[in-house]
């Protein structure tokens, strides 16, 4: 469990973002909270940065729109989801239940990251 912040800290239409083995942001929607990667799945943009609303969240960059209950992409550009974690108040305390840094698996590229080794070897012909 990571500790975020004291709820009364995150207040209904903010957000925050927290460090974890990736970077995680948590989202109080109108008394709900949620906590999704941070790091948008189409381009490398803090969605703790982007625009709330209800249950969504949109990208600061490019405005994909994320939803914060399933962290499902509700379309373009993004076409991966963002993965959620649970999120905990005790004692008004907010905590992220995140994995640890030694387990937790890579983050997944963003949709427009090119392998150059590859496209090099398609231009010199190998």
């Amino acid at each position: 469990m990571i500790q975020v912040c004291a709820l009364t800290d995150l207040p209904p239409g903010e957000s925050t973002r927290v460090v974890a083995y990736v970077p995680v942001a948590v989202f109080n929607a109108d008394g709900e909270l949620f906590a999704i990667d941070d790091t948008c799945t189409h381009q490398d943009a803090s969605l703790s940065e982007g625009w709330l609303e209800d249950c969504m969240i949109e990208c600061p960059l490019h405005a994909a729109s994320f939803d914060l209950r399933t962290g499902k992409p509700t379309g373009p550009p993004a076409k991966r989801p963002v993965r959620t974690y649970p999120v905990l108040i005790e004692d008004g305390v907010v905590y992220v239940d995140a994995p640890p840094r030694a387990s937790a698996p890579a983050p997944a590229p963003a949709d427009d990251l090119v392998d150059h080794r590859v496209l090099d070897d398609l231009t010199v012909g190998r």
